[in-house]
């Protein structure tokens, strides 16, 4: 820990980390099916505001709000995920970020739609204001749990019948269709799930930071989402862990680079990217990586010819 702390990993950035590991993880599942979906951030503000209002306004555990935070997501992704997930590719990206978008003008303007509606005033979203004074009750072994127990229920989807579904469709969604799997049933099945991780995330995270406010959940935190799976890789669970714990850590393990800090974290991401295109955790790309290395020192240092 003494280490840590001496790269300047504190227990706060441990935190954040394992907070990003499971935005990874809700992303991972909709990526692992076949579908570019970028709705997390919406689903995170759903959850963290949920969560908050009912912790800070009703005076609930922190356990009432992380269960109503992630119900009201689930519950939510169910009309959305119906039309939606009919597209495919860029065309879902899109749909997912416009519904991200949405949420975020809700919550902006949640407070004025709602006096208008009850003739009464209301305060609960507080507009562009935010919230705060949020009670910080979440500690580094909520998270832990959290996340072990996420990936201890990935593993058994993987491993079940639902699972194979998953990866059937998205190698081949007319294939899998074929084979008498239900895409639509499936498809709407993970979206519910990484809309669910993603509400958690949002709670556990806006009772560590203290304070909300709709622009926490706009476009540059969907993208940072995917960055996790992108740069860890999807081709299992560890990937988006992976990344979201690197991501997370750089800009502290980067700090003495000062104004060079973004420069460097985005040549390293940039690297990733080029000469290991399926993430950190691949075993694949980095036996690529290894072979192309060792022919590159066999031609410069041939070994010598024995008469």
């Amino acid at each position: 820990m003494d280490f840590l702390r001496s790269i300047g990993i504190t227990e706060i950035v441990i935190q954040f980390m394992l907070v990003n590991a499971i935005l990874g993880l809700s992303i991972y599942l909709t990526l692992y099916t076949g579908m570019f979906s970028l709705a997390n951030a919406g689903f995170m503000a759903v959850g963290a505001y949920v969560g908050v209002i009912l912790t800070q306004n009703f005076d609930l555990p922190l356990g009432v709000g992380l269960t109503g935070g992630m119900v009201a997501a689930g519950l939510l992704a169910i009309p959305i995920g119906l039309p939606v997930l009919r597209l495919r590719d860029i065309y879902l990206a899109i749909a997912t970020i416009g519904f991200g978008e949405v949420v975020r003008i809700l919550i902006l303007n949640f407070d004025e739609i709602a006096s208008s509606i009850t003739g009464q005033n209301v305060r609960l979203t507080r507009g562009a204001l935010g919230i705060t004074g949020i009670p910080k009750v979440v500690e580094t072994g909520h998270l832990v749990l959290f996340l072990v127990i996420a990936v201890y229920l990935i593993i058994r989807l993987h491993r079940s019948r639902f699972g194979r579904a998953m990866a059937a469709i998205r190698q081949d969604e007319q294939a899998a269709a074929t084979m008498g799997i239900n895409v639509v049933y499936v498809k709407n099945i993970v979206f519910i799930l990484s809309a669910v991780l993603a509400a958690a995330a949002g709670a556990l995270k806006a009772h560590l930071t203290r304070t909300i406010s709709p622009g926490d959940y706009g476009f540059d935190q969907a993208v940072s989402i995917l960055a996790y799976a992108v740069l860890g890789g999807t081709s299992t669970w560890l990937g988006p862990i992976i990344g979201g714990f690197v991501l997370s850590a750089l800009p502290e393990l980067l700090r003495e680079f000062k104004q060079y800090r973004g420069l460097v974290n985005g040549t390293i991401l940039l690297l990733v990217i080029v000469y290991l295109p399926g993430g950190l955790v691949n075993p694949a790309a980095w036996r690529r990586v290894w072979r192309q290395a060792r022919g590159g020192a066999r031609q410069r240092f041939p070994r010598a010819e024995t008469g």
